[in-house]
């Protein structure tokens, strides 16, 4: 039944496509966050959802869509060049296998980033896609966020609709994904027109972003906690009551602690002391192998040449025997771990080089958001009074994101390109009315009702 009921809606989504075709776009997004397939028992497993949503997707903005006005930006030149490179470290791969199965998936993300600010045409259509980002994801984040709340949770134990612990079904990425789609879903919540601000639209947002919160508690994913700390510094430093909402917020904070799971409690407890943890000893020491590692190979060693790390290091444990409890340090040997960092994982798998593209990509986004946010902060001009906060919510999303990526490898994850094509879009969007309005061809954007129209 499960399987029928995918395929039903994903045809009939395909059919609303053919009518509206930027559908198409928001169809393969669909499918790579919330990857239906992983879902379904049999069908959906044996047809090619994703290849065939791309397809349509190209087909249609080739065949339908305006292309005049489209700008190429360095940005995904960039990409262009990052893809490239990838290429040409899997064909020399250390494990050519495995490298491959990889590759298989992440130059898919990377072509549809090249490609959909293309067709970001219009502010409807880039409050669409963050729409569909944000409703994606959250059919994992509210199954999450309820489990949390009547269950509790706990790591490794969450169960978010499948049992395969991999995309963002995986606990410390969907955590981070999570906090990080908070400054969006305000956003949507106050500028959105696609569901005009209301109530209901307010008090889903925010039960929404409720759910984003528990993710962390629920899956017990130390990246969440470091994520929503970074989300509180990013919010108050915006905001005009700092000094008022950052006491309340460290009063909350402190009232929460004795209602959270004590298995929650005691993971966070790690954070402070990385030797009194596995996951996190052998982290460090898998980054340790990895700066040697491209000392002696600058050019990286292709997708999952993590494989071949072997280290050994220290790790203090508490004992208890008869002669009493103490503090003990032995002597670990591990091997074939994965980097559990995406800047780690990027210079590893891709060098010097690779990683210097990617670190560029996304330094310019940054920049550029940066830029556009000044640009219209104090605009009064009609229609303008959205570009402001929405620069803000990427750029607050996509920090959010970059930091908690410090400790989860998820340098290649398509929710990240889908956020740097949303800032590219932006960028070209607005450069195209500004030119436009330069040579006296566009009065100011006019703000917009409910849409009842087509993209």
């Amino acid at each position: 039944m499960r399987d029928l009921f995918f395929l039903a809606f994903l045809g009939a989504f395909f059919l609303l496509g053919l009518r509206r075709p930027f559908l198409l776009i928001a169809v393969y997004a669909y499918i790579d966050i919330v990857s239906p397939q992983r879902l379904s028992y049999f069908l959906l497993n044996r047809i090619p959802i994703s290849a065939i949503a791309f397809a349509l997707a190209v087909g249609a903005w080739l065949l339908v869509d305006k292309k005049s006005d489209c700008r190429f930006s360095m940005r995904q030149l960039l990409l262009l060049i990052l893809l490239a490179w990838c290429g040409f470290t899997t064909a020399t791969a250390d494990f050519p296998l495995n490298a491959h199965t990889k590759w298989e998936w992440v130059w898919k993300a990377m072509i549809f980033a090249i490609f959909l600010p293309l067709t970001l045409r219009t502010r409807l259509r880039l409050e669409a896609l963050t729409l569909f980002m944000v409703l994606c994801a959250s059919t994992i984040i509210i199954n999450g966020g309820m489990k949390t709340a009547l269950s509790g949770g706990g790591y490794g134990v969450l169960n978010l609709m499948v049992d395969n612990n991999s995309g963002l079904y995986e606990g410390s990425i969907i955590s981070c994904v999570a906090i990080s789609l908070i400054p969006l879903i305000l956003w949507l919540a106050k500028h959105g027109t696609i569901f005009p601000p209301d109530w209901r639209v307010r008090g889903f947002a925010y039960a929404l972003c409720l759910a984003c919160l528990l993710m962390p508690i629920g899956t017990e994913a130390r990246t969440g906690l470091v994520c929503i700390a970074i989300l509180a510094g990013l919010m108050l430093m915006r905001s005009k009551r700092r000094f008022v909402y950052g006491p309340l917020m460290a009063l909350a904070a402190l009232a929460a602690i004795p209602f959270l799971p004590a298995s929650f409690t005691q993971r966070m407890s790690t954070i402070e002391n990385h030797q009194g943890d596995e996951s996190a000893s052998t982290r460090l020491a898998v980054w340790k192998w990895t700066l040697d590692y491209v000392k002696e190979h600058p050019g990286g060693g292709g997708f999952d040449n993590y494989l071949q790390n072997s280290f050994t290091y220290h790790m203090q444990e508490r004992v208890t025997d008869s002669g009493g409890s103490r503090v003990e340090r032995r002597l670990v040997t591990d091997k074939g771990r994965a980097y559990h960092s995406a800047y780690f994982e990027m210079l590893g798998e891709q060098g010097y080089f690779g990683f210097a593209v990617w670190l560029l990509i996304h330094l310019i986004c940054f920049i550029r958001t940066e830029s556009i946010r000044r640009l219209y902060r104090n605009s009064d001009a009609p229609g303008e009074a959205w570009i402001a906060p929405f620069a803000l919510a990427l750029q607050q999303g996509h920090v959010i994101y970059m930091v908690g990526s410090l400790f989860v490898g998820i340098a290649y994850q398509p929710f990240i390109f889908m956020m740097l094509s949303l800032q590219i879009g932006l960028d070209t969007y607005l450069a195209r009315k500004r030119g436009a309005a330069a040579r006296g061809r566009l009065v100011p954007l006019q703000p917009l009702r409910p849409i009842r129209g087509g993209m």
